[in-house]
């Protein structure tokens, strides 16, 4: 997920048309929500770095101020999803930001998921920008900077003793990554398999048990996530976890997200799990950067209780298709002053995602939400 300067997602025109699906791919398999647990509760708290450098403060149910790990630790979260951009402008979330938060994530005894972008900034389904330092690397030098990069952080990261659980290659890679040489064009995966292989070989060089998870935001109709999987499978691409981001704006009813996680577990055989999620409580406007979510689904007000229940649904819906995890994506980033979307200009950049956190406009957090396994 990524914001722009308006506020609004560059993804979602991508995802407005639902597609129809077969209807016997409609239906949750009833021994799966009996048997099946979620064992990835994770949140993606990638802002919280900057907001707590910032003096934000943060208050559990009670009132109380905690720190947001805590908070959301006794809301049931195990697992942490940190992004990691090269060489940002801001510098939050580059590597050396990163090593020292995930010394914080790993003492709190929650698990780690690092989310490469491969970037300098945001990259989703309608950018993937190179990182400046490879702007003129062709495919071949390409393969070699994803190799060393993945390593050398993930590497990095176990030298300190906060080896990375899972990580991303790649961020909502719908079309590839590190465009133009990684896009898939005419249906072409030659090139992104190549990088994606890279990525891979570099994890289990680091740590063979870290798990690899291949990420897109696919959750929108069956079509589009077996073009995508199938294609990079084709190419001999392994991989361990299918990553699927969900947001019921862009991707329907969480049945039909259901529908598509049944579909992919059953279809490669592998772990799925929903990678990122989110639901507004409110469509008021926190700042002056309009927010990237303004309306919401069917059956869930734009309240505390609606963006409770609608998670709460995300996280059946997912189970019960046979997933293992739920991401909430940045339920930390409320409105705090300097902590903006964009790296170049955080201190003046707003946030266009206030109404989409847990946590309120001063930073009391919703009674209501939790993760379940």
């Amino acid at each position: 997920m990524t914001v722009n300067g308006s506020g609004r997602t560059k993804k979602a025109a991508l995802f407005l048309a639902a597609v129809a699906l077969p209807a016997t791919l409609l239906t949750m398999p009833t021994s799966a929500s009996a048997a099946n647990s979620l064992s990835m509760l994770g949140a993606d708290v990638s802002t919280a770095q900057r907001a707590l450098d910032l003096g934000a403060k943060y208050y559990d149910a009670s009132g109380t101020a905690k720190d947001p790990l805590d908070i959301l630790k006794g809301l049931g979260v195990n697992y942490v999803r940190l992004r990691v951009w090269n060489n940002p402008a801001s510098g939050y979330n580059n590597k050396a930001k990163v090593l020292a938060y995930a010394k914080q994530v790993k003492a709190k005894g929650l698990k780690l998921l690092v989310d490469f972008h491969y970037s300098d900034t945001w990259a989703d389904p309608g950018k993937q920008y190179k990182p400046a330092a490879w702007a003129n690397h062709g495919i071949n030098q390409l393969q070699t900077d994803v190799y060393n990069y993945t390593y050398d952080v993930c590497n990095s990261l176990k030298s300190q003793g906060t080896t990375p659980d899972s990580v991303q290659i790649g961020n909502e890679i719908n079309v590839g990554m590190l465009w133009d040489d990684g896009k898939v064009v005419n249906n072409d995966f030659t090139n992104l398999s190549l990088l994606l292989k890279s990525g891979y070989n570099a994890t289990k060089a680091c740590n063979s048990g870290t798990k690899v998870i291949i990420h897109t935001a696919n959750s929108d109709s069956d079509a589009h996530a077996r073009w995508f999987y199938d294609g990079i499978k084709a190419k001999g691409v392994s991989w361990d976890i299918t990553g699927l981001s969900y947001y019921c704006p862009w991707h329907g009813t969480p049945a039909n997200m259901g529908s598509v996680v049944s579909d992919m577990k059953s279809r490669y055989g592998k772990d799925v799990v929903i990678a990122e999620t989110a639901y507004p409580f409110t469509s008021a406007n926190a700042d002056g950067t309009a927010n990237s979510v303004t309306s919401g689904c069917s059956g869930y007000p734009l309240s505390w209780q609606g963006q409770a229940d609608n998670f709460t649904a995300v996280q059946n819906t997912a189970r019960g298709a046979g997933a293992i995890g739920v991401f909430y994506w940045e339920p930390t980033w409320y409105a705090v002053t300097g902590n903006g979307w964009d790296p170049a200009d955080i201190n003046n950049s707003g946030n266009g995602w206030d109404n989409m956190a847990i946590f309120n406009w001063t930073g009391q957090v919703n009674p209501n939400i939790k993760w379940t396994a």
